[in-house]
Formats: C-alpha cells, structure tokens, sequence
C-alpha cells in the first residue's frame, strides 16, 4: 500500500483478506502448521520454499502485523520480535561476531545502552559510544576497521535529543556499515528515518505503536538499501554460505530480503525471542489508530512543556517542540508532522 497516506496504512496495511474471509485479523494461536508430505517439510525447513511450519520462525498473525509496521517506515522487510530489547539486540548481533565494533549515540534508552556497553561486550563486541551533537571529524574519528554499525535513537528514551539523521548516515556509509535507528518515540507518524538515509529501524512497540499498555513487543525493519553485497567483505554471514541451511547465501537467495531472513532464519531459530500471536494481534489494534493518538501526544506534551516552561517553580524543561529548545530546529527537519499537529 506505498502509495496509500499513512493514515491508511494504520488501518488497511498488512492483511488484505479475499472473499469469505475474516475482515479482523485472525490469531493464529497454533504452534505448528499442518502438511500431507514429509518432502515439503523438509523444502520450508531448508529455506526452500516459503511457508509456514513452527511460529517460532514464522506466523501469519505475526507476518501481517510486522508487514504493516514495514509498510508505515517503508521498508522492504519486517520482523517482530518479544520485546524492543530484542530487536535491537537481534538487529546488531545479526551483522557482527566476536571481535568486532559499533559506533552508538551516547543519548538512548538505558536499557539499550546496558545491552550494548555491558552484554554485548561479553560476546567479543565493543561499542564507542558518541555525545549525539558532536562534529562530523569527532564522529568519524570513533570509527575503526572493525566497525560494522551505528546505532542511535531518533528521539532519545527519555533525553528527548533529536538525533541529527543526515549526519550520522553520512558518517556510517562513508565507512561502509549501515545506520540503524531506534524509531520508538517518533513513530512512523512523526518521522520516516529512511527518507533521511537510515537503513535499518528498531522499535519497542510496547510504547506508542501498542498505546495500551497490553503486550510488551518489538519490530526490525530493513529499508533493503544497503549494499551488502559492496561490502561483502564486512558482512559475511550475509554474503558467504551458511552452512546451516546447506551453503544458502542470503544476499543470493533473497535479495533485499537478506537480513530480515537471516535474523528470522538465524537469531530467531537460535534465540527464539518471538512475539506471541496474541501480543501481535493487539499491537494490530494499538496500530490502528496510532494515527490519531501520536498528535494528540504531542499537542498534549507542549502545553504541559508551554507551561511549565512559564511556571517560577520550574528550573528547565526540554521538548523539542518547545521554541528555543537545544533540539527544536532538528525537530522542525526531521518530525515537521509533530510540529503540525501542535
């Protein structure tokens, strides 16, 4: 539905039923899916052909959600997962291994700053971590030989930092890796991160997507942009056999599907951090009309920042559509939506 308004999408995207079928998306609580020959189990379990077999890898319920999410960031490829934790702990392990680096914003989620400073440290992976407002040459110069991503946060959890989009993709695909952005805050409502040169995004739909406070949940969506292929040499578990599923090479087989496929095929088959399909299925509903809440959220949020901002008993307040706010002119590039909706 690409040529569809947003606000559209949140509703249509993702499930298209025919004739006689069920208007509401159904939930596919089952396990495993059914099939007359050992022969085709064997083809969907060798990544042979397309289908579903065991929910931990793939289910109807979660593949429409997860298309709708791709849908509103225009991506190419989507997955969800149990939790923001995990999709953007899948979304960098996905393209490095022991020994290798990332170049992170310093301004995000605790949580994600623990995953990446402390855990994924354990694994044989370091992360230089850079202030969001420094400049280009302080930026390049966290990059090393070993580097295979960067990582930020398009609205900081909870600084509220807008993160300068254009400058760090430009910095990320000058050495070659790809921009990954954690989109949560902003939603698809507010910004679109690959319009701004981003290649991958992140979110925890447990926040504005769910709006409900229901299912905790996460997504990861492939712009399919980046060149992998270019880069073979950085990222071999996409673009050399895996041994696996019997020498497949991902960027081959499924073209700008290769890292959705490779994290669902891999990280999910090893880690199995999938969402239940009854978490999906009331993200589809939280989704429906995040069209509506996201500007309310922030019509609300700069009245209480207006008058806090004019209250003798508050020091400082930070909102990036406050004027005068450190972030508001990035705010007004990268999220004109919010500001229209205040």
């Amino acid at each position: 539905m690409s040529d569809f308004k947003i606000e559209t999408k949140c509703i249509q995207s993702g499930y298209n039923p025919g004739n006689g079928e069920p208007r509401v998306l159904p939930i596919y609580q089952s396990t495993t899916f059914r099939y007359t020959s050992s022969e085709q189990m064997g083809r969907l379990f060798d990544l042979e052909e397309s289908g579903y077999f065991y929910t931990r890898l793939q289910n109807p319920t979660n593949d429409a959600v997860a298309a709708k999410i791709c849908d509103l960031e225009g991506g190419a490829a989507a997955m969800l997962t149990s939790s923001g934790q995990a999709a953007n702990f899948y979304a960098i392990m996905n393209i490095v291994e022991a020994g290798d680096h990332i170049v992170c914003a310093s301004a995000i989620y605790g949580g994600t700053f623990n995953l990446y400073a402390h855990t994924i440290k354990k694994m044989g992976v370091e992360a230089t971590f850079v202030d969001p407002d420094c400049s280009e040459e302080e930026l390049n110069a966290a990059f090393q030989e070993n580097t295979k991503a960067v990582f930020g946060e398009a609205i900081a959890n909870p600084a509220l930092t807008v993160l300068d989009l254009e400058k760090f993709a430009k910095a990320a695909h000058v050495h070659g890796v790809p921009f990954i952005v954690d989109n949560t805050f902003a939603t698809p409502i507010n910004c679109r991160p690959f319009e701004w040169g981003a290649d991958i995004v992140t979110h925890s739909t447990t926040k504005y997507m769910d709006g409900h406070a229901t299912c905790v949940g996460g997504a990861i969506v492939d712009s399919g942009n980046f060149d992998w292929e270019a880069h073979a040499d950085k990222f071999p578990g996409l673009t050399t056999p895996d041994e696996t599923y019997h020498g497949i090479v991902y960027t081959q087989k499924f073209g700008k599907a290769a890292y959705i496929t490779k994290a669902t095929s891999q990280l999910m088959r090893d880690l199995g951090s999938i969402q239940s399909p009854q978490n999906a299925f009331l993200l589809n509903l939280g989704l429906e009309t995040l069209h509506l809440r996201v500007p309310r959220h922030c019509e609300n949020a700069l009245a209480v920042a207006k008058y806090l901002k004019n209250h003798e008993k508050v020091a400082w307040v930070t909102y990036p559509s406050l004027p005068g706010d450190k972030n508001y002119e990035k705010a007004q590039k990268y999220m004109p939506a919010a500001h229209a909706a205040c």
